[in-house]
């Protein structure tokens, strides 16, 4: 094994010299802002107020032929514009149309949008969306970093912050100020078509990394002009639907909200986020969109939070469509408003016109007061005046010369180096040796569609025109590393889609046979094809057959299989790990992916990812490493040892190895708002330099209701040299032993509790 590893280094970046780390208390209203706001209430019409609160696309906007066909390169139609600004006086637009944009195609785009505010001729300016969930994935050149779900296996605050800062610069660069993200919803249901876009199972890891992308997106200042307005997703529950399907019915008990849901946007509301999107979904019967009780008297009310609240595509009309808890359009405007919903995205033309009709009837009825309305409009306008808007819709081009640079690509190098999560590793198998005869196969290994995912230039994110230049496939990655004549390739399995369900197909595999005789060691890439929302759904968590029979395939010629599995959410694969000699977890990486893998191989890259969810061993069997004690108990052998995943929430092999200490405190016993110092030692016994994640659990050993198993409350990122010992100190306070007990609100209670950190365990006591 190498006794060195090469490790990325993160470029010092000349623009981001201030500190982001400090977390943003509660918006204290200014109250000059508030007065200049009022002012404008003041003056602004009916028309002009209900304009505020609708979003429409820019395909509404769009020059289109006789067939109603997009004109490319796109172009503004000045009717349409005039129609939806001037007269209609729309507050807001979003998207991209149907793929990634030349930069100057945004910059025609924003002068067009932003012409009638320059003017004079709207008293407000356009506040402009989208979805760069991963980077700015609709800019050509843009920088594109893991998926959420990747970005967690880091575990690492830090790259949090730098790919939010990365995000947010090149999205200005853009001309767009607002991103949609991050996706603050917990990932706990895998079926789930969406669970690529998430920080995974755990709320405290969810809200620590959603914090810091916040810190990133939002700088110091919003209306810095590389900073960018966030916005959670998606308010609240949408991520845990009973069937598993996009956009079903989830059951969340008051105390689950309470304790798992909520958590995360509480965090992030008070890291200073001023926008949030609303689930689509509904909770317990109830639509997002109608839902008071989380719009207002939670988020808005108990939380104070400042900011607006906006609907996801078409959720307004779909009230009435899809849950039919409206009986007409107008009906379902007024419940959402009168819920707390500030913005609607419409988004299409010409809905977008009787949104603005039937919104200033409801109020001329009373329907919704004006008082609503009002408040609606303000807090929209307060992102606008925060943003800097009214001063600088857009800035020169000349001032953001590192869009897509050398310095931004290397933050996304780094944290797909370290999201690639390393689960098996049979005998030191990896890192490979370089100039051997390596077969590279499977349907995920010659295309960066399957690196990327979703949201990526184009909305599903497979139309593989739009691929960024330059950047490698993982059989590219693999061939400049161990050489083209040493790397053979046989796809052997294609991804496709039958009547809209997810297939594969077993193509040329004599080809796949042929050249697996010729191999020293066999690489499988495996994996889904990019989806996410209605078309994402899936009926089973199995790896597709014809995959697993390539693996079986692969494992009879008796040579090294090592599997690499790129795939939005856990894929299925026990019947084949047990053969298997090594595996990589590599989610979603980003155009960067391929190089971190194959530096990974070859050991020119040390693993450091840890996963950010319980990895299942059975389809039918979704566990998460928090459960009670109740779901540990077997039936079979009558013991606690129920809880059978295929690998831990937290687990990742590194080529390092790491001893810890026996835990320290610096008392046994902590009393009311007192807290406790909790030190161990980690020593890196290897020669490799390598990271380690300290992850910090307490147990509720005894408790009035049946509180939760261990649970995550706080943990760092360390590096070592080989030999080198560091002291990781935590600090744990009563909030850090509360629950939501029987009445449905957070409480502590006095007993014991049990540390862990590592194979390490303490015990300490509470006195409340």
């Amino acid at each position: 094994m190498k006794k060195q590893f090469s490790s990325i280094v993160l470029i010092a970046f000349v623009l981001f010299t201030q500190s982001f780390h400090a977390q943003h208390p509660h918006l204290t209203l200014d109250p000059v802002l508030e007065s200049k706001i009022s002012q404008l209430l003041a003056k602004m019409s009916l028309e002009e107020k209900v304009g505020q609160t609708c979003q429409i696309t820019l395909d509404a906007l769009l020059a289109t032929d006789a067939t109603g066909k997009v004109l490319e390169p796109l172009k503004i139609d000045p009717i349409k514009l005039k129609e939806a600004i001037v007269s209609q006086r729309i507050g807001s637009i979003l998207n991209v149309s149907s793929h990634t944009l030349k930069m100057e195609e945004w910059r025609t785009i924003m002068q067009a949008v932003h012409a009638p505010f320059r003017e004079g001729i709207v008293k407000a300016p356009i506040l402009y969306g989208a979805d760069a969930i991963h980077g700015v994935n609709y800019t050509v050149g843009g920088t594109l970093f893991p998926q959420e779900i990747g970005l967690a296996a880091t575990w690492n605050r830090d790259l949090a912050e730098q790919f939010g800062r990365v995000t947010a610069y090149e999205l200005r660069a853009s001309g767009i100020p607002w991103n949609f993200s991050p996706v603050m919803d917990l990932g706990r249901q895998p079926l789930w078509s969406r669970y690529f876009e998430t920080l995974g199972e755990d709320p405290y890891l969810v809200a620590e990394m959603g914090k810091r992308i916040i810190a990133g997106y939002q700088g110091t200042s919003l209306s810095d002009k590389y900073s960018t307005l966030s916005c959670l997703k998606h308010f609240v529950g949408y991520s845990f639907p009973l069937s598993g399907r996009d956009r079903t019915p989830a059951w969340i008990p008051e105390n689950y909200m309470q304790e798992l849901f909520l958590p995360p946007f509480k965090a992030t509301v008070d890291a200073g986020a001023l926008s949030v999107m609303v689930n689509s979904g509904e909770v317990n019967g109830i639509p997002g969109h109608q839902n008071q009780y989380l719009l207002t008297e939670i988020l808005k009310e108990k939380w104070g939070f400042k900011g607006f609240a906006v609907s996801d595509w078409e959720d307004i009309i779909m009230l009435e469509t899809v849950h039919t808890t409206a009986a007409n359009q107008k009906a379902a405007i007024v419940s959402a408003i009168n819920a707390g919903l500030d913005m609607s995205m419409v988004p299409n033309s010409p809905q977008y016109k009787e949104y603005t009709l039937l919104l200033k009837e409801a109020v001329e009825e009373s329907s919704v007061s004006m008082t609503r309305l009002d408040d609606a409009v303000r807090r929209i306008l307060r992102a606008k005046y925060l943003l800097g808007l009214f001063e600088n819709q857009t800035y020169p081009l000349e001032q953001y010369g590192d869009f897509s640079s050398e310095k931004f690509k290397s933050v996304a190098k780094q944290a797909a180096a370290e999201s690639v999560t390393l689960v098996k590793n049979t005998n030191n198998l990896l890192p490979l040796k370089k100039g051997q005869k390596i077969l590279v196969a499977g349907p995920t290994a010659d295309n960066l569609i399957y690196l990327n995912g979703a949201w990526s230039h184009t909305w599903q994110g497979v139309d593989t025109a739009y691929n960024t230049k330059g950047c490698s496939t993982v059989l590219e990655a693999i061939q400049q590393v161990n050489g083209a004549k040493n790397t053979l390739f046989s796809k052997a399995v294609s991804l496709n889609y039958v009547d809209g369900w997810e297939s594969c197909s077993t193509t040329d595999i004599k080809d796949f046979d042929k050249k697996a005789c010729k191999s020293d060691v066999i690489v499988l890439c495996l994996g889904e094809l990019p989806a996410t929302e209605k078309p994402g759904d899936i009926r089973s968590l199995d790896l597709p057959k014809e995959q697993m029979e390539l693996v079986e395939r692969a494992l009879a010629t008796k040579k090294p299989v090592i599997l690499v599995l790129l795939e939005g959410r856990p894929r299925i694969i026990h019947d084949v790990v047990a053969n298997t000699s090594a595996i990589l977890q590599a989610y979603l990486p980003g155009d960067y992916g391929a190089d971190a893998i194959s530096g990974i191989l070859f050991g020119d890259i040390n693993p450091s990812g840890k996963l950010p969810y319980s990895y299942p061993k059975y389809s039918g069997v979704i566990e998460h490493y928090d459960l009670k004690k109740s779901e540990m108990r077997s039936g079979k052998t009558n013991q606690f040892d129920a809880y059978d995943p295929e690998w831990n929430f937290g687990f990742g092999l590194s080529y390092s190895t790491f001893a810890y200490s026996a835990i320290r405190v610096d008392k046994t016993t902590f009393v009311g708002k007192d807290s406790i110092v909790v030190s161990v030692d980690v020593k890196n016994t290897s020669s490799i330099k390598g990271k380690e994640v300290v992850q910090l659990y307490v147990t509720d050993l005894v408790s009035s209701t049946a509180t939760w198993g261990k649970r995550l409350k706080n943990y760092t990122k360390i590096e070592l040299a080989p030999d080198e010992v560091k002291t990781v100190n935590f600090v744990l306070s009563e909030k850090d032993i509360m629950f939501v007990g029987r009445e449905n609100n957070w409480t502590s209670e006095s007993g014991e509790f049990e540390i862990n950190i590592g194979s390490q365990r303490k015990r300490i006591n509470y006195i409340k």
